[in-house]
């Protein structure tokens, strides 16, 4: 079975990110077509772009961009859980794609993007150009969840967003996983 790590993109104190990580998760471990596992950005909390060699010769100094590696190339496809701030990628999961390169490279990703009006859609767009630069494949199929604090329970924490985010998020999965069973030839 492949494998899939959802990556909860924001790192802010007080961020919702892994209460949507963890609705996803849990909806993608039911899905059944991938071995998930969820990743938090804030929680490994990488340093801004330390290694003194460009990340494609992947002569890591420090212990924390080679686990980050080790992690990120055991996966065959990603799903960013992502806001946008200010209309953009958040600076942590520009980091942490470019703390990488050949790590990311023929595999598939999809993003589940959330925020106000826009439901995050301006910073995935941005984050699509830095994805093909790192040569993988954006999915078309998102999930986009706007005005996503209407959908949080304010006594647990937890995320609810109904059904049809649910349908979004299969259509995706099954993109997810056809593209990453097509790519694993050039990995």
């Amino acid at each position: 079975m492949l494998d899939l790590h959802v990556i909860v993109a924001s790192t802010r104190p007080g961020r919702q990110g892994p209460a949507v990580g963890r609705w996803f998760l849990e909806y993608a471990q039911g899905a059944g077509k991938f071995n998930v596992e969820l990743v938090d950005l804030g929680a490994i909390d990488l340093p801004l772009l330390d290694e003194p060699a460009h990340p494609r010769l992947q002569r890591y100094e420090h212990e924390h961009t080679r686990a980050w590696s080790a992690l990120i190339a055991r996966a065959d496809a990603y799903v960013f859980v992502t806001p946008e701030y200010d209309y953009a990628t958040p600076a942590s999961l520009v980091n942490g794609l470019q703390c990488l390169s050949r790590e990311w490279a023929y595999k598939p990703v999809g993003f589940v993007s959330y925020g106000g009006i826009s439901g995050g859609t301006r910073g995935v767009q941005m984050t699509k150009q830095i994805v093909t630069a790192l040569k993988m494949m954006p999915m078309v199929e998102a999930v986009v969840l706007p005005f996503f604090t209407r959908h949080m329970a304010a006594a647990t924490g937890r995320f609810d967003p109904g059904e049809a985010p649910g349908r979004a998020a299969a259509a995706m999965l099954d993109e997810l996983a056809r593209w990453a069973e097509a790519l694993r030839t050039l990995r």
